[in-house]
């Protein structure tokens, strides 16, 4: 039986709940855990607890959160009194200030949802399915004081499936990654596991998504807004302009049409509908993407069919103005 570890645990998203179940299940002692304050969500700006706070709670963990961090002496003191043999971040949200990577033994361990180097950044599960990955992983790394930087630990690696959205494969991130940081806890304090510096020549970057990323410009193909729609969900989703109002794109699939399509032409098959976009990279066939399911400004999300029959559009029309 391994030796029970003193943790201390920050983390915000529903991603890093497993990892803190997990570590708790291994008979690490978890004294504390730190999330980011309760902010308003949803229509009603009701004030919500972060998943983690919520997880933590039910475990009985004390939970504490700090609006900041790095010239905190009461947060500093706090900590330095549980004497933690290993800080673990899974998705804190916040960069984690040199005292802190510096006091416990073991180090600030990180859970990344990424190969890393590749897809260094704030979304690294949405940007690999947007760029049509047909790989990704987890990396478990030694936090430094820069942004993803840090030597690497262990990795796991993970297929996408073609059908995969940011929300399906982001669960089984979270999950293998919460059994990949119990095993790398195991293997630093055994002294098996040996920290690996990043190949800093082959880093991409996942940045935070801006409400731009979601607009669809028909000059891509359609494999390429195709992924990019599996990507962002569920925001910034795929969204154009369709007679002067947002069309939310929820469903659509790439195909190959007899005919050809100028980019965001708009054609009208029966309850079929299909728009141009650009050509696929080393093909000559006319890429089209068939869409499926939609949500005009203002109404319900509605099937193709239904948007058909109730707003008439024309082949020939043009989406994106």
């Amino acid at each position: 039986m391994p030796t029970p570890l003193n943790l201390v645990f920050c983390g915000t998203p529903s991603f890093a709940v497993p990892t803190l179940e997990k570590l708790v299940g291994a008979g690490h002692s978890v004294p504390l855990v730190v999330t980011q304050p309760d902010r308003p969500r949803g229509r009603g700006m009701e004030v919500a607890v972060s998943p983690v706070k919520d997880a933590a709670i039910h475990l009985g963990i004390a939970v504490v959160q700090p609006t900041t961090i790095k010239n905190n002496a009461e947060f500093r003191d706090q900590l330095a009194a549980i004497r933690p043999d290993a800080i673990i971040v899974v998705g804190y949200g916040r960069i984690i200030p040199q005292w802190m990577i510096d006091l416990p033994r073991l180090g600030n361990l990180n859970l990344h949802a990424s190969l890393l180097p590749k897809y260094r950044g704030a979304a690294p599960i949405q940007w690999a399915i947007a760029n049509g990955e047909s790989v990704t992983g987890v990396t478990t790394m030694r936090i430094d004081a820069g942004l993803d930087t840090g030597n690497i630990l262990m990795q796991r690696e993970i297929p996408i499936g073609p059908e995969d959205t940011a929300q399906t494969l982001g669960p089984k991130l979270a999950s293998i990654g919460a059994d990949l940081m119990v095993e790398t806890l195991r293997g630093l304090d055994s002294g098996q596991v040996r920290p690996t510096p990043q190949d800093h020549s082959q880093v991409t970057l996942a940045p935070i998504l801006k409400k731009e990323d979601g607009r669809m410009d028909f000059a891509r193909s359609a494999k390429d807004l195709f992924n990019r729609l599996r990507g962002f969900q569920p925001w910034p989703g795929a969204f154009t302009i369709f007679k002067g109002k947002t069309l939310q794109v929820h469903g659509a699939q790439p195909v190959q049409r007899a005919g050809a399509l100028t980019p965001g032409e708009l054609a009208v098959e029966g309850t079929r509908l299909f728009v141009g976009c650009g050509k696929n990279k080393g093909k000559d066939a006319d890429s089209a993407l068939e869409l499926i399911e939609i949500q005009l400004e203002g109404k319900r999300r509605m099937t193709t069919q239904e948007f058909i029959n109730g707003y008439r559009p024309q082949s020939g029309d043009h989406l994106g103005q």
